[in-house]
């Protein structure tokens, strides 16, 4: 079906876009932009006064298929980031069994393609099993659909281990993505080492403990001119260290989650396992930190750590619950609301991470930009529309989120995901306004 969206303001800072136009879109592809096309559609979606980006991509995601689907499968994650506004979705490989070979990562591009309203990209191991021990076979697995490496939660923590991954994806033009952790140093921590954690009895998981292994990172790819992506940045010594790295030519990316950005540690003192994540939530200067880092470049991406748990493991109490939280349902219309709409960052730069560096990074040269033969995806925002977070209407099996009942303003209007309208779901071709 050729699909005309038609009437939308276009952003699009890697294309130079930032005005009224019209988007042709056929075969799964772009097929024209401009300002008013002369085309006779199949059909027209009226997006007036609704702003119109490359589809979105968040690079850190769990959807727990294979092996959790009590926490999560492919088929509702997908439904959640539809719902979100991301058209395609990183899938982190601490499944079960482990995406370390290329029969687990086949298996996730199949059910994907079978269940996934969205596109869905596997992330495959850094070590088999990750155990932080043996390379898995990284020109396989790429070859077989994987976009990038990461052990994540199991950071490696041997560093010529590190040493010969970051070399070897280097060598293929792969990305590695690391958590940061120390492994030793953060052991036994529920939270933030600080003083809320001290007042609450807590044992604290210290920034160095993070801090750390981002200067390993760096100092190894520096040495090996190779890339390496620092997972969920949250610290202000991880920020400067990164920045730092930047400006003396390292290939380091990072990303910062919402929830960093927005939190600080202060929160715990209700002892809301929903604020619990790993890494956790920090002091006030590092969330300072982050939102400059955001500003200036230093964060190079967004990405949520969606991290669907159920409802027995997050109520274990405090010190035995799981770390993480679900994030595909709330993390545009956050950012939107928090730095977009008070002029923290432009639109420009949420579309830059987002969708154009995400989409740079992983090597999606389809993705992330709106032009004439680039994939057939576009997220819709109307950033008028006022919501209230509500955990019960997620579309994710998971409901720990810290944000439940936040009021916000501006969110996704539609997802449409090669061509084809995502979400809303049974849509029938007109964009919903507040």
């Amino acid at each position: 079906m050729t699909t005309l969206v038609r009437g939308g303001r276009v952003v699009d800072p890697s294309t130079g876009l930032d005005g009224l136009f019209d988007i042709l879109l056929s075969g799964g592809k772009i097929a024209a932009v401009g300002a008013r096309l002369d085309a006779v559609p199949e059909r027209t979606i009226d997006v007036t006064g609704l702003v119109v980006v490359p589809g979105l991509i968040d690079m850190h995601v769990h959807l727990r298929e294979p092996g959790y689907e009590a926490k999560e499968t492919i088929a509702t994650g997908a439904r959640a980031a539809a719902r979100g506004g991301f058209t395609t979705i990183c899938a982190m490989p601490n499944t079960n069994p482990v995406n370390d070979r290329r029969a687990v990562t086949e298996r996730i591009l199949a059910e994907a393609g079978r269940n996934a309203v969205v596109n869905v990209l596997p992330i495959a191991a850094v070590t088999r099993g990750s155990r932080g021990e043996e390379l898995v076979d990284m020109a396989d697995l790429t070859a077989s659909g994987a976009v990038a490496f990461s052990d994540d939660g199991l950071p490696v923590m041997n560093s010529r281990v590190m040493r010969r991954a970051l070399a070897t994806a280097a060598s293929s033009g792969s990305l590695v993505i690391d958590h940061c952790e120390d492994r030793a140093l953060a052991e036994g921590g529920a939270m933030h080492e600080g003083p809320v954690a001290a007042h609450l009895g807590l044992a604290g998981i210290p920034s160095a403990a993070e801090e750390i292994m981002i200067a390993r990172d760096i100092i190894l790819a520096e040495a090996l001119k190779a890339r390496v992506h620092i997972a969920h940045l949250s610290t202000a010594g991880g920020v400067r260290s990164v920045g730092e790295a930047k400006s003396r030519g390292v290939r380091v990316s990072a990303e910062a989650t919402p929830h960093h950005l927005l939190l600080t540690d202060a929160a715990l003192e209700s002892r809301d396992t929903n604020f619990k994540m790993n890494p956790p939530l920090r002091a006030e200067s590092d969330v300072a930190a982050l939102v400059e880092g955001l500003r200036t470049g230093v964060v190079d991406v967004i990405a949520t750590d969606h991290a669907p748990h159920t409802v027995e493991e997050k109520s274990r109490g405090f010190d035995k619950a799981l770390f993480g939280i679900v994030g595909l349902e709330t993390a545009v219309t956050l950012i939107l609301d928090r730095f977009v709409r008070r002029r923290v960052i432009s639109l420009g730069r949420f579309v830059e991470l987002l969708s154009a560096n995400p989409a740079r990074l992983l090597g999606l040269p389809n993705k992330g930009r709106i032009a004439a033969g680039a994939d057939a995806d576009l997220t819709v925002l109307d950033l008028e529309l006022e919501t209230t977070v509500d955990k019960n209407r997620f579309e994710s099996k998971g409901r720990n989120t810290p944000f439940d009942g936040w009021m916000l303003t501006g969110g996704v209007a539609m997802t449409i995901v090669g061509g084809r309208v995502a979400y809303p779901f049974g849509d029938d071709g007109t964009a919903p306004r507040a």
